[in-house]
């Protein structure tokens, strides 16, 4: 895995999810589902390895699902999609930080 994707996003980075929506207050799906899908490969290789969590990585599990839904949640954020699609996707946020977490998709404990 290119942990620099991670980390960009998790930096909000040039061209990152996060700068997107903080900065020009634009949900970009394309960015979410980078940010996403790192996220997500980053625990799926991760299973069955070492217990000591990276503190950058800790940091970013937890706070990326909490600021997007508490920041895109504003009313004056532009929500153009249907509101099932977000609520999907905060919860995908939400499943990756569990799996990160404890190691385990949320959905199968």
């Amino acid at each position: 895995m290119d942990l620099q994707i991670l980390k960009n996003e998790f930096d909000a980075g040039d061209g990152s999810f996060l700068i997107s929506i903080r900065g020009d207050m634009v949900w970009d799906v394309e960015a979410f589902n980078r940010l996403s899908g790192a996220m997500a490969q980053y625990c799926r290789e991760a299973t069955g390895t070492s217990a000591h969590l990276e503190r950058w990585l800790a940091q970013g599990f937890w706070y990326v699902p909490w600021f997007v839904r508490d920041w895109t949640s504003h009313p004056d954020f532009p929500r153009d999609l249907p509101a099932t699609y977000y609520d999907n996707a905060y919860r995908r946020l939400d499943d990756l930080a569990f799996s990160y977490f404890f190691g385990h998709d949320s959905k199968n404990s």
